[in-house]
């Protein structure tokens, strides 16, 4: 097996390579900074079909199909993106999304295919399939985008892909166990998840209901399967912090908050918590025993809609309406959780446990010697939200 324990190529060298001096130097806010703390958003999702020949595929039937037209008419997309060159565009406009918000980076994800327990492929089972490599060539490009890899660790080649992943830069891995059929705590995936706390990268894995994707396993939505990889000294972060989806969904909440005492190495993200379905729980995450354990992730392109919030008291009417008029999904997001009583900080949480540079998260050469360079399109801090 390869060492795979070398730095990442760093963030300031990047930018350089790809945009030279910043664009928009009129009118951006450029500003070098640590690169302990970057602001985040580790929840963003890469959406292709395999237009350009990227292996990818996208399937949308029924409930899904209607979902995905809703998406691209809230995200102001070409109404036929869905049968074009959907890579293509769906990157250009999340680029111009970071670019014009407070954040500094975002982590998007693959997404892998449906398998067996043994390994075997489901081409029938799965809407989606975006393959590491689309993530990976964009952060090689973009350092706006940050590579998180999706890998079966049932695969016959899965410890050969994750060593592969990580030599070129993956960040985190990232799985949905009830839609991938992946059984965290199955014992033959031991070796896999004691090579991931080997190198030090983290484990994104959706807990609690899915309404977005195909279910494949209900029961693998329990966040208490996530003891396995945990005891194997992975860093565990639960996607949505186990909260349910939809009505008839099990609510595992209080399951996961109490495994945080257990497990000094789990987290939470409160990605897609800004819905009308998932927000019962937003306010929980801010309690003293929890909000140190909760870092930023918005879920885009699942829609942000505050309304729910507004309509439960957690936000005033003015501040709904403030933040709800916000045309970038990704700043929308971050100023509704900004109103409700998150600290910057959740957003800067991410860059300690993400790897940014090698299994110990030393920082890479180039980045911290030259820092972080960030033109600034919109917003400085957010608007502010009252």
């Amino acid at each position: 097996m390869r060492s795979t324990d070398s730095p990442a190529v760093g963030a300031a060298a990047l930018w350089r390579r790809v945009h030279g001096t910043p664009r928009h130097s009129e009118a951006a806010t450029t500003r070098l900074r640590d690169m302990r703390s970057l602001r985040i958003d580790m929840h963003v999702h890469m959406v292709g079909n395999g237009f350009a020949g990227s292996g990818g595929w996208l399937r949308l039937n029924g409930w899904h199909h209607w979902l995905a037209r809703f998406m691209v008419r809230q995200l102001g997309f070409p109404p036929d993106v869905i049968h074009g060159d959907l890579e293509r565009v769906y990157a250009r406009h999340l680029l111009e999304f970071v670019r014009a918000s407070s954040f500094d980076a975002i982590v998007l994800l693959a997404h892998e295919r449906v398998h067996d327990p043994d390994g075997k492929p489901r081409e029938d089972l799965g809407s989606m399939y975006v393959p590491n490599d689309v993530v990976l060539d964009l952060a090689d490009a973009h350092p706006e985008f940050l590579a998180g890899v999706s890998i079966h660790p049932a695969r016959a080649d899965a410890l050969d892909e994750l060593d592969r992943c990580l030599d070129r830069g993956a960040v985190l891995m990232k799985c949905l166990p009830n839609c991938q059929n992946i059984d965290p705590s199955d014992r033959r995936y031991r070796r896999f998840w004691e090579r991931m706390a080997e190198a030090g990268l983290p484990l994104l894995a959706h807990t609690g209901g899915e309404h977005t994707v195909p279910i494949v396993n209900a029961r693998l939505a329990d966040p208490k399967l996530l003891r396995l990889p945990l005891e194997c000294g992975v860093t565990v972060i639960a996607a949505h912090c186990a909260t349910k989806s939809g009505p008839l969904d099990p609510d595992y909440f209080d399951d996961w908050a109490a495994m945080l005492a257990e497990f000094p190495k789990l987290y939470g993200d409160i990605s897609a918590m800004v819905s009308l379905n998932r927000c019962a729980h937003l306010r929980d995450c801010l309690r003293p025993e929890i909000e140190p354990r909760i870092v930023h992730g918005s879920d885009f392109p699942v829609p942000v809609l505050g309304h729910r919030m507004w309509l439960d008291g957690l936000v005033s009417w003015s501040s709904f309406r403030q933040a709800q008029r916000i045309p970038n999904p990704l700043e929308r997001d971050w100023q509704f959780k900004k109103a409700l009583g998150f600290s910057g900080e959740v957003r800067t949480r991410a860059t300690g446990l993400l790897r940014l540079a090698d299994g110990k998260r030393r920082y890479s050469e180039a980045g911290a010697a030259h820092g972080y360079v960030v033109p600034r399109l919109g917003y400085a801090e957010g608007p502010h939200i009252r």
